[in-house]
């Protein structure tokens, strides 16, 4: 309940900025003013705990959030910043906004739209049970507005990204030659498979060392929350934007060149390849999507990087990252608990333990622990494979997925494990599911080399979890998978198979999930 707001307004707007909206050009901060408003940010426990959320996502944000704070007040701003270990500090946001407002009267509360369902809709509910005079902007920072994606979704069979992607290079101009694209084609992903090799010279992201304040949320993170999942150690994300564009032009220099060829790679040892580790700034408002595509787009014009490493990387962002966020605002409330294919096994713990005899699976989520981060293939692939193969229930997959990693927000987070990974929308997203034996892995790691697990062993004891895994996966879901055309050749090639090869995959599957 808002109270001591009847006197006289201090300010006109009290403009509350969330700790994904780190960004100047935030729409509530480019209709507020300096002169007459006053910014609330706040670090508060219910935005920490509702999934268990590494201790490096955790300072990531709350480390970011107060050297952006710091940056308003020095750009002219009065902003009231609320430290989590503040006496007095209320836990949620909505809480903090009313305690504002009880001593500092602003005539009305100003948000830019948060990005996660929940969130808007409270403050929506809290605006409706107050009374109080409220404003949510559209967040203009994505290239296509909620409008714009359902309008595009309207009386389409199928909501394929390509084709989403397709308008974004038109209406952004990227890589466009007129109304043709770069090259003759809108997509080289067919060039960007190859595996990684063991002697290749891979540069590192940009490692940015913690500053005093950094070190403090380090320190406090460690603190408050030392038993929640992942590692503090070696902490080298950047928290500012000068930071972020550092962090940018390193990849450019030194990763692009190579990011196609590589960019569904896996290798033991190496957990970042050729990838930018941009999403995480990119996510918070650091960078901006369309600063990074231009800085991309001209490694290409100047000869630096070719043709399949940048329009992969463009299309990452203003395809694959604008389409999600589509299908999320387009699908939600509801999205994440869909479970079309029934699965309803809970998550193993080993993938908050990372142990498992598996290699794969070992090395995606011992990484992910240690570093809040693994790549989109071990995300897709490996964690995201075994789990849909598994039948674990897709909502605690995507409860992990959203805690574990640097840059995860349910907006981009759920439509990829719950569409994408888990094919738990039945087909909305994807034209089939990414199931895979252990041959993907083997060809695209060197992870099966040292595995306790033969992968080329298809059944009993000592062979990889992922084959029998996947023919159970498909024989199980058969009444709702076998029809789709993109399989219709393994289920034609298991029907060919003796009855007692058809026995040795499902009992050496029921073997595997008996283990955990």
């Amino acid at each position: 309940m808002v109270t001591g707001t009847s006197s006289q307004p201090k300010y006109d707007n009290l403009i509350l900025i969330l700790g994904d909206q780190l960004s100047l050009d935030l729409p509530a901060l480019q209709a507020g003013s300096p002169q007459s408003d006053i910014i609330l940010m706040a670090e508060v426990t219910d935005e920490v705990t509702y999934v268990r959320h590494h201790k490096k996502k955790i300072a990531f944000v709350f480390s970011a959030m107060r050297h952006f704070a710091a940056e308003l007040q020095a750009g002219g701003w009065t902003v009231r910043y609320v430290r989590l270990d503040d006496a007095g500090n209320s836990g949620s946001l909505i809480g903090e906004v009313e305690r504002t407002l009880s001593d500092t009267p602003c005539r009305q509360v100003m948000i830019t739209g948060p990005g996660e369902y929940r969130l808007k809709s409270a403050f929506q509910n809290w605006s409706e049970d107050t009374q109080h005079p409220f404003q949510m902007l559209e967040d203009h920072r994505f290239l296509a507005t909620h409008q714009q994606f359902a309008d595009w979704a309207e009386g389409r069979k199928q909501l394929r990204m390509e084709y989403f992607y397709r308008d974004m290079r038109r209406q952004t101009g990227l890589l466009m030659q007129g109304d043709k694209p770069e090259g003759g084609k809108w997509n080289y992903d067919a060039e960007n498979r190859k595996p990684a090799e063991d002697d290749m010279f891979m540069p590192k992201p940009l490692r940015h060392e913690p500053d005093p304040t950094t070190q403090e949320v380090l320190d406090l993170v460690q603190n408050r929350f030392g038993n929640s999942f992942g590692t503090l150690d070696d902490f080298w994300f950047a928290t500012d934007r000068e930071g972020a564009l550092k962090a940018l032009d390193h990849f450019v220099e030194t990763a692009l060149p190579q990011f196609g060829d590589y960019q569904d790679a896996m290798l033991e040892g190496a957990p970042f390849l050729y990838h930018s580790v941009l999403a995480q700034y990119l996510n918070a408002g650091l960078l901006n999507p369309l600063e990074i595509c231009r800085r991309v787009e001209a490694a290409y014009y100047d000869g630096h990087a070719p043709l399949n490493a940048v329009e992969g990387y463009i299309r990452q962002i203003i395809g694959w990252r604008e389409y999600v966020r589509g299908i999320y605002w387009l699908k939600m409330p509801g999205y994440t608990q869909e479970n079309f294919l029934g699965a309803d096994r809970d998550l193993p713990d080993f993938y908050w333990s990372g142990e498992t005899d598996m290699a794969c699976l070992a090395a995606a989520i011992g990484q992910t622990r240690d570093e809040a981060y693994a790549h989109h293939i071990q995300r897709l692939m490996v964690t995201g494979n075994f789990a849909m193969l598994a039948g674990i229930d897709p909502y605690q997959v995507h409860e992990w997925y959203l805690a574990v990693y640097a840059d995860a927000y349910e907006w981009v987070e759920a439509p990829n494990v719950v569409g994408m990974s888990q094919f738990a929308d039945g087909g909305l997203l994807g034209s089939k599911p990414y199931a895979a034996s252990g041959n993907y892995i083997n060809k695209m790691s060197n992870h099966c080399k040292t595995c306790a697990y033969d992968v080329k062993v298809k059944t009993g004891p000592k062979a990889c979890p992922f084959n029998p895994l996947y023919w159970d996966f498909l024989i199980r879901n058969r009444d709702k998978l076998g029809k789709n055309a993109r399989l219709m050749q393994p289920y034609r090639t298991w029907d060919r198979m003796s009855d007692d090869k058809k026995a040795e995959y499902l009992d050496s599957a029921a073997a595997v999930l008996k283990a955990f």
